[in-house]
């Protein structure tokens, strides 16, 4: 059997995808930009290849969907977080009650951020 000379990219690429997912799953967020760097010009050395197989990369096909998976999930876990701040600050800001008519009414507290000097 003949080696296949582009089975070194495919292996480089399933690497680097599970290195992906490792930094995905341990919140290692800070090493994704080199990764994705690498990714894309792995696949674009692999895109430029003329008679490659789409059965060769299936192997990889499931790992990306896997690391799509959990990219989703670190985004949606981010967005949540974001909110959760945005709504803790608008709670330090504004009191809400209700009149004896029932409607609500927001009392909005001017924060300034500066500092005082006392003698």
């Amino acid at each position: 059997m003949i080696p296949d000379p582009h089975q070194p990219l495919i292996d480089e690429l399933d690497v680097l995808l599970e290195k992906e997912r490792d930094a995905l799953v341990h919140g290692k967020l800070d090493i994704l930009p080199d990764l994705l760097e690498q990714k894309e010009g792995l696949i674009d050395a692999l895109n430029e290849i003329d008679g490659l197989e789409a059965l060769q990369l299936q192997p990889l096909r499931g790992k990306v969907l896997r690391n799509q998976a959990l990219l989703d999930g670190a985004l949606r876990g981010i967005r949540t977080v974001a909110n959760r701040f945005s709504t803790l600050r608008k709670i330090r800001r504004t009191l809400e009650t209700y009149d004896d008519q029932g409607r609500k009414s927001a009392l909005v507290a001017k924060h300034d951020n500066k500092l005082e000097k006392r003698a």
